[in-house]
């Protein structure tokens, strides 16, 4: 398993081909979006995933999460996307376009609602993809396999509306491009366990989920 992921890596590092020079260590990049919602929220949710991730894998990742704009141009140099947020969600004309080529490009964003953005992001991310829907993925998909066995699908985190958790995706060619996170709060689960006095076995399953969707993201490149 080890030496498939760090070849994946590899994979990963060279999938931008717009990136500058110097491209930074892999990691994760959290995504400044504008419209009002805190893009910025759950802090130490990013590092502590970093952190299993480098642990579990061995994939070396950074220790730090990247932030980065649509329109920065070291958006390429990343494979991998998170955007989280309880507010609104609204991208430019420049910045649907943008994000459009960064994911028909090799690139993956993973969004997940932090109780607050669905409406937003379901509307936004239509103007990217209006062709192509969120569909629900079944349990047996290989996200929910692709380190981690979940064979009940996306795991609840918390409670909030009290609807079950889904996880969606959109697909490009063939390959995904975006998955969603709805009614789970995988963000939540990774902060430090006394932010929300979480369980440990819920902190451990979202922990869990977000290597399998780091994971899922790099094997999606070598297709």
């Amino acid at each position: 398993m080890r030496s498939l992921l760090v070849s994946l890596l590899a994979l990963a590092m060279a999938a931008a081909p717009e990136a500058p020079a110097a491209s930074p260590t892999l990691t994760i990049a959290q995504l400044q979006y504008g419209g009002g919602g805190d893009w910025y929220a759950n802090p130490s949710g990013l590092p502590n995933l970093l952190n299993a991730i480098r642990t579990r894998t061995g994939i070396p990742v950074s220790t730090t999460p990247g932030r980065v704009k649509i329109t920065d141009p070291q958006l390429w140099t990343y494979p991998y996307l998170y955007m989280t947020g309880h507010g609104n969600v609204h991208f430019t004309d420049e910045e649907v376009k943008l994000l459009r080529q960064y994911l028909d490009g090799g690139g993956f964003l993973h969004a997940d609602d932090n109780y607050g953005m669905d409406e937003s992001f379901r509307r936004e991310i239509k103007r990217i993809y209006p062709d192509a829907p969120l569909t629900e993925l079944p349990r047996d998909h290989p996200i929910y396999h692709a380190f981690y066995d979940f064979p009940r699908g996306l795991p609840k985190i918390h409670k909030h509306d009290g609807k079950p958790a889904q996880g969606f995706g959109i697909f490009h060619d063939g390959r995904m491009v975006v998955f969603y996170s709805y009614q789970s709060d995988l963000g939540n689960g990774w902060e430090d366990p006394q932010t929300y006095n979480d369980p440990p076995e819920l902190h451990e399953a979202a922990l869990r989920m977000g290597v399998n969707l780091f994971v899922y993201a790099l094997s999606q490149v070598a297709r």
